[in-house]
């Protein structure tokens, strides 16, 4: 067996489903260094026009190992020939993803990780109706505490909760003033009085 790497350069062919809008632009050349991670983990030869090499190169051995793991390297290279070449990477990929998940959960998979992910979406969207419920009732108690108010000061209720602050600040701002005058009266009178004693 060789086991020397070599460095092959391809020219991938324009595949339908890669459609450009410049289709007389000649496609990049793929390097594919040999030999790839899957051949060297099954120790046969990797042939010129590999399957696996574009996708499992030899600087990553993990990710063909634990694909090979779960799906066995036979189910891989029939599932890669059966897709066209502009899919492949996106299927390698998944079956990745999905080999680590069912490593993780033996049982489930990816399956069970989604089914988590949905629980927590839903448990989320059960806190964020609670919220928005919570707020609607605190909108309600502040329009019936500032209708109480004005009824309590003889006006007539605003039409909307922020005339209703508006209001009821302007208002709370003229009696503040109002007590500050009387203070100060308060204390003249009180200045006066000395003055009258002495």
């Amino acid at each position: 067996m060789d086991s020397s790497n070599k460095t092959i350069t391809t020219t991938a062919p324009l595949s339908p489903c890669s459609a450009s809008p410049r289709r007389n632009s000649p496609s990049p050349p793929r390097v594919v260094v040999t030999p790839c991670a899957a051949c060297k983990i099954l120790r046969r030869k990797c042939a010129e026009k590999c399957v696996l090499a574009p996708y499992f190169p030899p600087n990553d051995p993990i990710k063909f190992s634990t694909a090979h793991r779960v799906f066995g390297a036979s189910n891989i290279i029939k599932f890669l020939q059966e897709l066209p070449e502009c899919q492949r990477a996106d299927a390698v990929s998944s079956m990745v993803y999905e080999a680590n998940a069912r490593l993780r959960d033996p049982v489930y998979g990816s399956a069970g990780a989604i089914c988590q992910l949905q629980q927590q979406v839903n448990e989320l969207q059960a806190q964020l109706a609670k919220t928005q419920a919570e707020l609607v009732n605190m909108q309600c108690q502040q329009a019936n505490l500032m209708a109480f108010i004005y009824m309590e000061m003889g006006q007539s209720p605003p039409t909307s909760p922020e005339q209703s602050l508006d209001k009821f600040a302007n208002t709370g701002h003229g009696n503040f003033q109002n007590n500050m005058n009387f203070l100060d009266e308060s204390n003249n009178f009180g200045s006066l009085w000395e003055t009258l004693w002495t």
